[in-house]
């Protein structure tokens, strides 16, 4: 079976990782010359929009996912007349744009933080005085890794700041008082066959994640797949879909969902009998799903910029090196290193020097 990807990065470079010894090819469309997924596979190189080459890889392929939401609705709605196209273009409008998801959770009785639509700057204006500071302003697309992206603490903040943003369609978010952010990943087989990952810890530097800690036993853990087999079910969803989750007064609200595998699941690769990348695999191709059990205790460290000599990351016991590829860049993720270990507190102590590492 070939697989068609849209998007080169290293999402796409570890389903090829998973997906190759399942006996499936890949082939990627992306525009980057350095697109680090094209060692995995045939690499076409052009614009997510190139009906010509959306066209010759459709040809070429059994079926197409994607790696990222960037992608344009579009892309997916053309090329899902020529090939199986997985997660649809329609689940896919949906969570790209941060208006029409946080619409459809509140559609669907999801709790989440205080929201309105800004089109302009008095939109914002009004939209402060009814939510209140502080709150977030964000690009209704587009935004990841704290692109994108405002917060709002005082008045003198709102002047200008939908202009800073680009004058580009947005959302208002009022700030919530978390105590927790945690993610849970879903996969959802094309029979509607659903199975979920642990629910993980995540703690963030600058708007990007960098550190995610799978939990046992979270008391939260059936509320969440709960509020996400919502969303699954009524995208008739086929995939790996990631929720985002703001703990909150004992209960949780949705932040955002993301379409794809995602970075808060990397430490699946090594901590789960399946990993995210090959369960998605296994949703759009139609085969059966695979454990979503925990092996041991696990976390996963983002390399932002620079990976840490090889050496001396695989130096460490129970440590599991994971490089990208990439040319290194300020406030790129380049890598990331997975730890399982036998025991919490064993965890705690690897993490530590992994994140040692990260601060030389």
């Amino acid at each position: 079976m070939k697989i068609g990807v849209i998007g080169g990065g290293q999402l796409g470079r570890m389903l090829a990782l998973a997906g190759t010894p399942l006996g499936m090819n890949f082939a990627f469309l992306d525009p980057a010359p350095d697109a680090c997924a094209a060692a995995l596979g045939e690499h076409l190189r052009a614009d997510y929009g190139d009906q010509d080459h959306l066209r010759q890889l459709a040809d070429e392929v059994d079926l197409v996912t994607f790696e990222f939401e960037s992608v344009p609705a579009e892309t997916v709605a053309f090329l899902s007349q020529f090939v199986p196209v997985y997660p649809s273009a329609e689940a896919l409008r949906i969570a790209r744009d941060r208006w029409f998801e946080k619409s459809l959770f509140k559609d669907l009785g999801i709790p989440t933080p205080a929201f309105a639509d800004i089109q302009s700057q008095a939109d914002l204006e009004a939209a402060v005085a009814s939510i209140g500071l502080p709150a977030v302003l964000k690009t209704r697309t587009l935004g990841y890794d704290g692109k994108g992206q405002k917060v709002l603490r005082k008045p003198e903040d709102v002047a200008g700041t939908f202009a800073e943003l680009g004058s580009v369609a947005c959302l208002l978010e009022g700030f919530v008082p978390f105590t927790g952010e945690v993610s849970l990943i879903a996969v959802r087989a094309r029979d509607g066959e659903t199975k979920f990952y642990p629910l993980v810890h995540n703690t963030h530097d600058s708007g990007i994640l960098k550190l995610s800690v799978a939990s046992t036993d979270h008391p939260l853990q059936a509320l969440a797949e709960d509020y996400s087999s919502r969303v699954l079910k009524q995208l008739e969803y086929v995939g790996v879909m990631a929720f985002e989750f703001f703990e909150v007064d004992g209960g949780l609200k949705a932040n955002e969902i993301a379409p794809r595998v995602h970075n808060s699941g990397h430490w699946t690769t090594e901590g789960a009998e399946c990993s995210q990348f090959e369960n998605h695999l296994r949703a759009v191709a139609g085969l059966p799903l695979g454990s979503t059990a925990k092996v041991g205790e696990s976390a996963m460290l983002n390399f932002i910029g620079v990976v840490p000599p090889v050496e001396k990351v695989i130096a460490i016991a129970d440590c599991h090196l994971h490089h990208y590829g990439k040319a290194f860049k300020v406030g790129r993720k380049v890598g990331h290193a997975n730890l399982r270990c036998a025991d919490r507190e064993t965890l705690a102590a690897q993490i530590l020097k992994v994140e040692a590492l990260i601060a030389e």
